[in-house]
């Protein structure tokens, strides 16, 4: 079957118009006639084949003759159109072939190609009306705003595709996008990976040891050490770390050591970093929540705080805020599985306002929260000297053969020095510099405890806590002292 072109398709749609009735009125002008041929639909653009339209002004009826060369010129107009991008199109698949198309020339081809290569698919496919390659051309106006430039594949290529599929495929069509766009959405929603790996510090005792730094993105909150006691009951949790995604994964990797159920979990103290895995523990176990009453006081479900701030969202996505079952007033002692836990909560302001430690006596393990830290500065901002060198004291008088600080990497009978030295020199240096007339306006100056410059966070740190410790030492009775 003869192949029916556009060409022959104007042109029967002219003739058409032209040998109508003879009731048609016969002053109305040929170029007006040549609008219904070329307009499809009024509220597309004119098209730019329509541009070829005659101005004339026409009142008698055309003549067969003036037909003839109408459509003669149309019909010499379009064919030139037609040839003038077949040769386009074949010189795009040879620059295609032979790697010389880059994206510089990437634009154009997005423009003309998709456009002709359906135009001569519309010819191939007998197409039977005018209008259809007309709105193929409004669609090439989408895909330009659509796609954009980059370089074309060239593994893509083959003889079996069409111009249309390499350039599709090429400059990451809609079906590439769609994928593209999903597996990057799902790659960012994936959640935090905290690439957790416990340290076994006792026979029993394994701990998640934190950076020795501040909350970051980077760390998403994992500064504070977590640790697991396994009994033959259950899981002991001390610090539940800084989200809910962090202790999900913690949990995660505990259970393949043993696949426990959490029994308790106790929080040494406010600051969020050590308790906002809590809710993975309550919902996962209904594990009893254990720890100081500023948790309860100072925090509720929807504040945001300081972890909602830093960590990046596929870390803190989940995370919420939950009351403590126990707040323990006095020393208190939890057995589980054999082994006995002494939850002792301070009575002086120390790290905080109201700290709790733990003490395994029979496995010598001593768990000290942030009344303990090595390996960096100790923060005071809650804090007080004085309620630090008493705690110091309280553990010194127990017998332990581990212990690990709220924040740093050791854990051997050394563990407490650093702390110890710290607070001791800074209640020295501070009362020294006092008697020597030295303001709060001098202090940081004066009082730099060098021994600390080489510990993470001493620039951060150490002249706040100076300052602090001053403030505080001011107050002081001389009985104190």
């Amino acid at each position: 079957m003869k192949k029916t072109t556009i060409l022959s398709i104007v042109t029967a749609s002219l003739l058409l118009v032209g040998c109508g009735t003879d009731k048609r009125d016969n002053s109305e002008p040929v170029g007006k006639l040549m609008n219904q041929v070329v307009t499809v639909n009024s509220d597309t653009q004119e098209s730019e084949d329509s541009k070829v339209q005659p101005s004339l002004n026409v009142k008698a009826v055309a003549t067969d003759e003036l037909k003839e060369e109408l459509v003669a010129e149309i019909r010499s107009e379009l064919a030139q159109r037609a040839a003038l991008k077949k040769e386009i199109i074949k010189e795009l698949l040879a620059e295609i072939k032979s790697g010389k198309l880059t994206s510089a020339t990437t634009t154009v081809t997005t423009v003309v190609a998709p456009a002709t290569t359906k135009e001569i698919k519309s010819e191939e496919k007998e197409t039977t009306s005018t209008s259809k390659t007309i709105v193929v051309k409004e669609k090439t106006t989408e895909a330009k705003t659509e796609t954009a430039t980059p370089s074309f594949k060239l593994s893509s290529i083959g003889e079996d595709k069409s111009v249309g599929d390499i350039i599709k495929s090429s400059l990451g069509g809609k079906e590439v996008s769609k994928t593209t766009a999903t597996a990057s959405s799902t790659e960012a929603n994936a959640p935090f990976d905290y690439k957790l790996s416990p340290k076994k510090v006792a026979d029993n005792v394994w701990c998640f040891l934190g950076a020795l730094d501040k909350p970051t993105k980077e760390n998403a909150g994992f500064m504070a050490n977590s640790c697991y006691v396994k009994t033959s009951d259950g899981y002991f949790l001390m610090d539940s770390g800084p989200s809910y995604q962090f202790a999900k994964q913690a949990y995660a990797v505990m259970q393949k050591i043993a696949d426990l159920p959490v029994k308790y979990v106790v929080n040494s103290h406010h600051h969020d970093d050590h308790w906002l895995g809590n809710d993975f523990y309550k919902k996962t176990f209904n594990a009893q929540l254990i720890g100081p009453n500023s948790i309860n006081e100072n925090y509720k479900e929807g504040d945001k705080t300081r972890m909602y701030k830093v960590l990046p969202a596929n870390a803190i996505e989940g995370t919420h805020i939950i009351k403590l079952d126990i707040v323990p007033k006095k020393e208190m002692v939890i057995t589980l599985g054999g082994e006995d836990f002494h939850i002792i909560p301070m009575d002086v302001k120390a790290h905080t306002a109201d700290d709790v430690f733990v003490y395994m006596p029979k496995s010598k393990v001593l768990f000290g929260g942030d009344l303990v830290m090595n390996g960096r500065v100790n923060s005071d901002r809650d804090g007080a000297v004085m309620g630090e060198l008493k705690a110091i004291k309280m553990m010194r008088g127990m017998e332990w053969n581990t212990l690990v600080p709220g924040h740093g990497l050791i854990t051997d009978k050394t563990a407490l020095d650093e702390t110890e030295l710290y607070f001791t020199l800074m209640k020295k240096r501070v009362l020294e510099a006092m008697d020597n007339d030295i303001d709060a306006t001098e202090i940081t100056a004066k009082v730099t405890l060098p021994e600390f410059k080489d510990k993470a966070m001493y620039d951060l740190l150490n002249s706040r806590n100076v300052g602090y410790a001053y403030d505080e030492l001011e107050m002081l009775d001389e009985d104190e002292e």
